[in-house]
Parts: C-alpha cells; sequence; structure tokens
C-alpha cells in the first residue's frame, strides 16, 4: 500500500483507553448504541430488537455504569481472570458489552474500573471500527472506491453513544468524514488529505501490521471449550445426553447460535487437541452451513443491485473481514480470493465493452488511478 499523504495520530479508542478521564455526559433521552461488533473477528454482528435499542436509548449513565461494573466482574470471574490484559493483549472475551458499555469503560466513568479494563474496553472498540472497514477497505483496494470506505466510517461513527457523541473527540472526526467526502465528491481520484481522519489512521495502522488486535486463537479455544462444557453439564442437569448430530432424535442439541465464527474455527481446527473428533465434525458442519449462507445472501444482494460486479466484491468483502483461522475452517483460499477479484475485472471489462457498444460514451479508467492510491 502506498502511503498516504494526511498527518498519522494516535488511534482515539486506544488514545482514550490510556489517558481520558471520565466522559462528559449527554442527555440521556439520546440514541443508543446497536450493539454491533465482536472481539474477535468482523464477521459477527450483534443486533438488538427495538425493545431493547428503546430500554438502551432510556437508562441513565450511572445505571450503564453499574450493570457494565457487574457484567464486567462476572465476565473476569467466569474466565478466573484478574485483568482482561495478557501481555498487553485481549485475554477477555468482550462481545457481550455494547458500544456504550464499552464507552463508559474506556473512559472510566464515575471512576469505576481499572486502567487494564480501561485499556481492554478501547482496544475493544477499535477493534469493532477495524472490523467495520476491512471489507470496505478491501473493495476499495481492487476497486478504487473510497466512498463507501468513508460510509462505513462515517456508520460507524454515528453508532456511538450519546456520552461519546459529546467529546470533542468524536466531533473532530465526524467533522473530518465530512470534509473527507466533501472532497471525494470534488475529486474521486484523489485519496482525501483531512486531519482527525479515521480513515487514514485506519489503512495506516494496517499498513503496519496494527489493525485488528484480535485476542489469542489459543484463548479463544478456551473459551469455547468452556462454553461446550457447560452445555454438557446443562444437559446431564435435565437428565439428557449432549448430541451433536441432527439425525439424533434423543437428546439435547449442541447450540452453536451463540458460537462467533472464530469460536467455531477454534473447535473445527483444533489446533491444541481439546475437542472430541464428534465436537470437530459438528463445528465444521457448522462452519460451512454458515459459509454457504454467506455466499447465498452476498449472490442474492448482487442479483437486486443490478451491478455486474456486485457478488465480486461482496465476496472480496467478505473474505476480508474473516481472520486466518476462520478463511482455513470456511474453505475460503488465497485461490478463492484471487478468483473473486478476477470475476470482478472481467464483469468490470465486459460492462465496459457493453456500454461502449451501446453509448460509446463510458469511461471507467478513473478506478484504475484510485485503486493505485490504496496499493
Amino acid at each position: 500500500m502506498t502511503t498516504i499523504s494526511a498527518a498519522q495520530y494516535s488511534n482515539y479508542y486506544l488514545l482514550l483507553g490510556s489517558t481520558a478521564s471520565a466522559s462528559k455526559t449527554a442527555a440521556s433521552s439520546g440514541s443508543a448504541d446497536t450493539g454491533t461488533g465482536s472481539s474477535s473477528n468482523g464477521a459477527t454482528n450483534i443486533t438488538l430488537s427495538s425493545a431493547a435499542q428503546s430500554a438502551l436509548s432510556t437508562k441513565d449513565l450511572a445505571t450503564v455504569v453499574a450493570e457494565t461494573r457487574e457484567a464486567l466482574t462476572k465476565l473476569l470471574d467466569d474466565a478466573k481472570l484478574t485483568s482482561p490484559l495478557k501481555d498487553g493483549k485481549l485475554a477477555l472475551d468482550l462481545s457481550s458489552l455494547d458500544r456504550r458499555a464499552l464507552y463508559a469503560v474506556a473512559s472510566n466513568a464515575e471512576g469505576k474500573f481499572t486502567d487494564d479494563e480501561r485499556s481492554a474496553a478501547a482496544i475493544e472498540l477499535s477493534n469493532r471500527l477495524d472490523a467495520a472497514l476491512a471489507g470496505p477497505a478491501a473493495v476499495a483496494r481492487v476497486t478504487g472506491d473510497l466512498a463507501n470506505l468513508y460510509k462505513a466510517a462515517t456508520d460507524f461513527l454515528d453508532g456511538a453513544s450519546p456520552e461519546e457523541k459529546a467529546t470533542d473527540a468524536w466531533a473532530k472526526q465526524k467533522a473530518a468524514l465530512l470534509e473527507a467526502q466533501k472532497q471525494l465528491t470534488a475529486d474521486p481520484q484523489t485519496m482525501p488529505d483531512v486531519a482527525d481522519d479515521p480513515v487514514v489512521d485506519y489503512l495506516k495502522r494496517v499498513e503496519n501490521g496494527q489493525a485488528g488486535q484480535v485476542r489469542d486463537f489459543g484463548d479463544v479455544a478456551k473459551d469455547a471449550r468452556a462454553a461446550l462444557d457447560k452445555q454438557y453439564a446443562d444437559a446431564k442437569a435435565a437428565g439428557q445426553e449432549l448430541v451433536f448430530s441432527k439425525l439424533r432424535k434423543v437428546g439435547q442439541q449442541v447450540d452453536f447460535s451463540n458460537f462467533d465464527s472464530r469460536s467455531l474455527s477454534a473447535i473445527a481446527l483444533n489446533k491444541d487437541d481439546q475437542f472430541s473428533g464428534e465436537e470437530v465434525n459438528a463445528a465444521k458442519t457448522e462452519m460451512r452451513t454458515r459459509s454457504g449462507q454467506a455466499l447465498l445472501a452476498s449472490f442474492k444482494s448482487a442479483s437486486n443491485s443490478g451491478d455486474p460486479t456486485a457478488f465480486a466484491t461482496n465476496i472480496i468483502s467478505a473474505f476480508a473481514s474473516l481472520t486466518s483461522e476462520e478463511r482455513q475452517a470456511a474453505g475460503w483460499t488465497d485461490s478463492f480470493y484471487a478468483a473473486a477479484v478476477s470475476n470482478y475485472e472481467s464483469s468490470l471489462k465486459l460492462a465496459d465493452m457493453f456500454a461502449q457498444s451501446s453509448s460509446g460514451s463510458a469511461n471507467n479508467s478513473g478506478l484504475s488511478g484510485l485503486a493505485s492510491l490504496l496499493g
């Protein structure tokens, strides 16, 4: 990737985790976070019901802090940890905490959280931003289309809690994104040059190998082992056997609905020999099912878009949103990614040829110029 010309600055959430004091409070009637994100990869999204969103929007900050303090303590106790960090990296799965809760921790609202907890929450928030930008950035590298990348960044920023939106840092990033989009409208082939631009910061961190700091895969496997063990215990308490085949009509079926794709990958790949053959096969089946559903959804979305390149770009985006372990477990190889890129280029060329034969006025040369900016 070519070096971006805008000035580099520290990632907002990481800076917040180490230096911020208690956050400013905002009106409790403001919009609340919708709970998007995951601790390990961009393929996991948590969508709250309308009732849950309404409940979140009416909670005052003191209630959020109290509930978050209790939830975080339980997470640490369940994981038998005294700190959510290990060697400066996340050691605790924070995916169950919504964005408003994470911000309360990162900003040390009401002084209820330790420095390690604040840093961990900041890392989790940063990872969620990275996950939101990973797919659109991968597409932009191939297509040169920066508009969707900046839209993804704006959508993520707009999903902030009232407390986060009340900060100067949020306001600066919002203003930077608006200015960047204005520059893109005027000159779509030139990378925006704006201070405090979170997209520029993300691209620089990707270039330096600092984006998407996922948890250690061994720790993910330990969590998956514990979650399965709890299902075994629950089944036994109910006088049943935990079973892993849909063909089994007697027993309690294993429930993978709360396992994100990285947790499933840890079982399917079984790198530390923690799982039985039956558990591994069931996880592989679930990964194949989810992979197939993702491909089908990408195809249907592309079919409805009217864009001949949409299916290829959907695949490119999905591929970039997965960790290497998830790709391996799902069978998504580098050849699969290369085929998607080739499909995009072929579809674009055919569409260009068709447009030229129809009107003689099509010109897509600008795409290659933009793509070169992204490397």
